[in-house]
């Protein structure tokens, strides 16, 4: 995302020794430039690039790009229940665009219910069972790791409007919700932190606290303000499945906050994301190989997921 790419200020020098590539790790995107987002509809995988503003569409043989839109800064991605996309525009001042299967805009929204601007740029989407949606406003593009700006917006099913359900955030990114509806996680970057809350009937949140540290579940690879929780998949088991930016990591945790699983990502230190493939058997997976590349040339890789 492009937060990242502003984000190296002040994060330490990052040395990356990638060795072989793991044998179960495929590569099937190259040469993407700020990849995240991925989503694997119908036979096809859907990713973005937020340093070439675009979406695209990998078909298992080609790649085509389906929308660019420059100022975007194309980030979280996800499918609707009348099979649209909601996109994220991560690029201050931000915008949630609903785009078709194809990539032709239907609809943009630029501001919230009160008229205020997405400032920081939203970073992620999901849409729940009764096709609502979350979002998440990232925070200030000034660099300043002790701003806690963020913010979670939803969308009400048949509404107009996103409203605003939560704030004071450090740095808002992934965004998840469970089986069952009942609780959303939320990935706080700077705070290195994983937050859930309850969510009400009317789509409003309460009940916040933390559900994950990652310090405590695996060491930091790297000392830095933006080592911290990417952006998340939940599993049908409740399971969730979050790249650890800086930390060239996915991490699998139960519904309880234990860690189950650590997949180590050879395509590089910076893991943004995650999708399921067919059957929650595989995982694709987007990341930078470099994550102090302003460009952040990296690609989406498949690796054999764990039960």
């Amino acid at each position: 995302m492009n937060a990242k790419a502003m984000l190296h200020i002040g994060a330490l020098a990052l040395c990356i020794a990638a060795g072989a590539v793991r044998a179960d790790e495929v590569t099937v995107a190259s040469d993407v430039l700020g990849p995240e987002g991925p989503l694997y509809v119908d036979g096809n995988l859907y990713y973005v690039g937020w340093t070439s503003n675009t979406l695209s569409r990998w078909d298992g043989k080609t790649t085509t790009v389906l929308h660019t839109l420059a100022g975007c800064g194309h980030n979280g991605l996800a499918l609707t229940k009348h099979n649209t996309f909601l996109l994220a525009c991560t690029d201050d001042l931000g915008a949630i665009l609903e785009l078709d299967m194809n990539g032709k805009q239907l609809r943009r929204w630029d501001v919230d219910d009160h008229g205020r601007k997405f400032v920081g740029g939203i970073n992620d989407v999901v849409v729940t069972a009764n096709d609502g949606a979350y979002a998440t406003v990232f925070g200030p593009y000034n660099g300043d790791p002790t701003a806690v700006a963020g913010k979670i917006l939803y969308l009400a099913p048949g509404r107009a409007r996103w409203v605003q359900v939560a704030d004071d955030l450090d740095y808002a990114n992934g965004i998840g919700v469970s089986p069952d509806q009942k609780t959303l996680y939320v990935s706080e970057t700077v705070g290195n932190c994983i937050l859930k809350f309850s969510v009400n009937k009317d789509g409003s949140l309460s009940h916040r606290s933390n559900f994950a540290l990652l310090n405590l579940l695996v060491p930091d690879k790297h000392k830095s303000w933006w080592l911290g929780p990417d952006s998340m998949k939940i599993d049908s088991h409740g399971d969730m499945y979050v790249a650890q930016w800086f930390g060239g990591k996915i991490l699998k945790i139960s519904p309880d906050g234990k860690l189950l699983h650590v997949f180590e990502i050879a395509a590089g230190d910076g893991t943004t994301n995650v999708a399921f493939g067919p059957g929650e058997k595989d995982l694709y997976v987007t990341a930078v190989k470099d994550a102090e590349d302003p460009q952040a040339r990296g690609s989406v890789v498949r690796i054999p997921n764990v039960r």
